[in-house]
């Protein structure tokens, strides 16, 4: 089973899912991370792209596949106490996750929000300072990846802070008891445990990178059983 990674589709992978449904899973998704200390591989890939920069206008940095803006908003506090003045951008292709998003971050007019793809030439032509994936990019095959590492590289001007799932057996199994016993949403229910099926190891990452020609990167894991990729 964790031999090689797994592309069934997640049922949030469906862009027309909207509703109560979509909402209890992204409240759902934003305990879990924040519990499991998961979101804290961003904020620290952050830290250290900026360690050493000294900005004269605000860094504008873009949070793909948002979710429910839990990750950019953990941005702005952190980037309020650090005197960072930032401009965060949320894409998702789902439009309903957009209107859930902007709901949840009204208190911040720092984040504004796009309904996009990824792939599509309006997206490509947009430029940033830092591209940040949080549980993002599990959702694509390994051509795809290499495809999309080589246009975040020419995307952002500082770099790219990729936070992502390790495929390990111990991981599958415990998020499956967790959310059997603690969630209310069939959404999670399925696609948490999928979604480690659909992770990385580090050696398909590696080969990842190499193929998108990106030889700068570190790649680190952390916990709660996450990748931390920065190039």
């Amino acid at each position: 089973m964790f031999e090689k990674r797994a592309y069934e589709e997640e049922l949030m992978d469906d862009l027309d899912s909207g509703g109560e449904i979509i909402d209890q899973t992204l409240r759902e998704l934003e305990t879990i991370n924040r519990l499991l200390g998961g979101n804290q591989v961003t904020i620290n890939g952050l830290q250290k792209l900026l360690k050493n920069h000294t900005a004269t206008k605000p860094i504008v940095i873009a949070d793909l596949g948002c979710g429910g803006g839990d990750i950019m908003i953990l941005v702005a506090k952190w980037a309020r106490k650090k005197g960072y003045k930032v401009e965060l951008k949320g894409y998702d292709a789902n439009p309903n996750i957009i209107d859930y998003a902007r709901k949840n971050c009204i208190d911040y007019p720092e984040i504004s929000f796009y309904t996009e793809d990824i792939f599509s030439d309006d997206f490509k032509a947009n430029r940033f300072d830092i591209v940040i994936c949080t549980l993002f990019t599990h959702h694509f095959k390994d051509d795809q990846l290499i495809s999309i590492f080589h246009q975040f590289k020419t995307q952002a001007k500082i770099g790219v802070v990729i936070n992502d799932l390790h495929r390990h057996w111990f991981a599958y199994h415990s998020i499956k008891l967790l959310t059997q016993l603690f969630s209310k949403s069939p959404m999670v229910q399925y696609d948490a445990p999928l979604s480690v099926r659909r992770a990385f190891r580090k050696n398909e990452l590696e080969k990842i990178m190499a193929s998108a020609e990106i030889n700068a990167f570190s790649l680190k894991w952390m916990w709660a059983f996450r990748w931390q990729l920065i190039f």
